[in-house]
């Protein structure tokens, strides 16, 4: 019975580890995308390259994330 509880507790573990690992990429993303709308819309001539770069640090602040979901598998 201890057993069963605590492989339920370090399941438990594990969803809040990742809840906490998906807050930073989160904040991350968030703020690349403000400052790009605000780059936008200062200079709205570069819209298309900031657009890609934009995509670009997105694509990296979510691999953050899809890191803090696979390590707990990893660690199984």
């Amino acid at each position: 019975m201890a057993v069963q509880e605590s492989a339920l507790a370090i399941a438990h573990l594990g969803a809040i580890g990742y809840g906490l690992a998906a807050i930073g990429p989160g904040i991350g993303v968030g703020l690349v995308v403000s400052k790009t709308i605000e780059s936008i819309a200062r200079q709205p001539e570069l819209a298309g390259r900031l657009q890609v770069t934009m995509w670009i640090g997105v694509a990296f602040t979510e691999a953050l994330a899809l890191i803090g979901i696979a390590t707990p598998f990893i660690f199984q």
